[in-house]
């Protein structure tokens, strides 16, 4: 088995070759992350910062924005020492702190995208997705036509913006408009990502800024923490605790996977190639499985790295409103990111489980009571 360092040089080597033109095009500039300390995070920082070490002619000089209501994660604090590295302790729902650099480039990737952890802070979701991103276009406003505009801004909206679409609509193309309750349990996230989108395509139209918006479809890998509560995390939790991988459903709803190192190729291609209001689908077009055939997926990979014993077992979720609202099938149309911006995914899931086991094989946490 690949230790950490090995797996993680596999696939920031990946992701510098994927990304040559987009990160030469940021070089010498200023990148704003914020959420930068979340899942998604983890290879968006590290990723310019190992392009910064490794292969930058000059250096993209890096802000992560971070409230840390999750607890400070080791591996992001383990690079306060990097150069052209600054971590900013900020809550994003809030306008900025007024001694920060202007940037150049910005992705607002913070916000709260676990199910079980939205449900229990609706109103910090929605502030973040909103109000954050309100001052954040606000601030790229005031600097439009000016000497140092933002050249790129991305919006982290949600595949979750399409609801539970008509089974014609499936794969979903960017055009599909949505089938998505506005009072369910699920609202405060998947309608703050929708306004989210309205803002930035009217900031766009109104003020000619280059703004972008990507809807990840089931993103996955390092960095997704095993107590996230979502789906992998969850199996990944029940192997390393040598316990039977329990499913609270009946394991029929279908999704696509993209391993996270494919899906963070295609964030920096939307973030600087994306015609601006326009929003682009990240995530694979194939294989579309049932959750069920994903945990014996990763009972496999379990078998053969860690030599697991444990099997599927199903059961009815203990909250009511569990599975609300959640869609029984997942699946993007590409095309646009394809063609467009040269989005080309090529990491399968079989081999993007095997990754993602070995990434929490090194990430292991006390089992939870």
């Amino acid at each position: 088995m690949e230790t950490l360092q090995e797996l993680l040089e596999k696939d920031l080597s990946y992701l510098a070759d994927s990304l040559r033109e987009e990160f030469k095009t940021m070089e010498g500039s200023n990148l704003l992350i914020t959420g930068g300390g979340g899942f998604l995070g983890y290879y968006l920082v590290q990723s310019v910062l190992y392009w910064n070490e490794k292969r930058a002619a000059a250096p993209i000089d890096l802000t992560v924005v971070e409230n840390y209501k999750r607890g400070a994660p080791e591996w992001l604090l383990g690079l306060r020492s990097r150069k052209h590295f600054r971590i900013v302790e900020h809550d994003a729902s809030k306008p900025l702190p007024a001694d920060l650099p202007p940037f150049q480039w910005i992705i607002h990737a913070a916000g709260i995208a676990s199910p079980i952890y939205y449900r229990q802070f609706p109103i910090e979701t929605m502030d973040v997705n909103i109000n954050g991103l309100r001052h954040l276009l606000d601030g790229a406003r005031a600097r439009a036509g000016g000497r140092d505009p933002v050249r790129g801004f991305m919006f982290y909206s949600s595949s979750e913006i399409y609801g539970d679409p008509a089974p014609e609509m499936i794969p979903t193309p960017e055009d599909y408009r949505g089938n998505v309750s506005c009072t369910g349990p699920r609202a405060c996230y998947d309608e703050s990502k929708r306004y989210g989108e309205t803002l930035c395509v009217n900031f766009a139209r109104q003020y000619g800024l280059h703004i972008t918006m990507a809807r990840p479809f089931n993103n996955y890998g390092p960095g997704l923490k095993i107590t996230d509560r979502r789906v992998i995390p969850d199996f990944a939790g029940d192997v390393l605790a040598g316990r039977d991988i329990v499913m609270l459903s009946d394991g029929s709803p279908k999704r696509t996977f993209c391993y996270s190192a494919d899906a963070i190729a295609g964030y920096y291609k939307v973030l600087v190639r994306g015609r601006a209001g326009e929003p682009y689908n990240v995530g694979v077009e194939t294989p579309e499985i049932s959750m069920r055939e994903l945990a014996e997926k990763v009972v496999a990979h379990a078998r053969d790295l860690y030599g697991y014993k444990g099997k599927v077992v199903l059961q009815p979720p203990k909250e009511a409103d569990y599975l609300v609202d959640n869609p029984q099938r997942r699946c993007p149309i590409i095309t646009k990111a394809r063609t467009e911006l040269g989005y080309d995914p090529r990491i399968g899931i079989d081999e993007g489980l095997r990754r993602s086991m070995v990434w929490y094989g090194h990430n292991r946490v006390a089992p939870e009571a």
